[in-house]
């Protein structure tokens, strides 16, 4: 998202860093939803994921004082923070495994599901990067429909434009998504 009501990302993020919990609110309301998906994609349960939701936002809130914002989007930088902190949980898990077999063995993903959450965190990675690359009202348009789960009218209403500009920029974003991604290995 490059825009919240009427400020930038950027702005938002050097308020927020001057101390503006009302600009850190405004970024929060804006990522919560993907960031959260994210992680549940990652550590595979709800609570887990609730957890590093929180503790994402936690470490973002700490250093937005030294950020300063590569693109229009504070997406991938949350992305990359989530990451970590999904790989710290994840550690934690495995440690008190070591010490709690039993009970702790419920709580892990198996390899397989490992190996999977892996894949598609790359996948993740790769579409974040490549929704970056999207014009202002693209990446809106991808925001509201595919990582909030807004319908075509709601989208277009949010976003001051027809149904149709909603329906058919999505339909490119998603073609463009898939030929940026698919060759890279999956």
């Amino acid at each position: 998202m490059s825009e919240s009501g009427t400020r930038t990302d950027a702005e938002l993020v050097a308020a927020a860093a001057g101390g503006s919990e009302f600009a850190f609110r405004e970024l929060y309301r804006a990522y919560a939803r993907p960031v959260f998906w994210l992680a549940h994609g990652l550590v595979g349960t709800r609570a887990d994921a609730e957890d590093v939701l929180q503790e994402t936002f936690l470490a973002a809130w700490r250093k937005l004082p030294g950020l300063e914002l590569a693109g229009e989007s504070l997406l991938p930088w949350l992305a990359t923070i989530c990451r970590f902190q999904c790989a710290n949980r994840i550690r934690r898990q495995q440690r008190d495994r070591a010490h709690l077999t039993a009970a702790a063995d419920d709580l892990l993903p198996d390899t397989v599901d490992v190996e999977r959450q892996v894949i598609e965190a790359k996948l993740v990675e790769r579409i974040l990067r490549e929704v970056g690359r999207l014009g202002e009202l693209d990446q809106q348009i991808f925001r509201l429909c595919a990582a909030e789960g807004y319908a075509y009218q709601a989208a277009a209403d949010e976003l001051g434009v027809s149904h149709g500009v909603v329906r058919n920029r999505l339909s490119r974003i998603r073609t463009q998504l898939r030929g940026t991604i698919e060759p890279e290995g999956t």
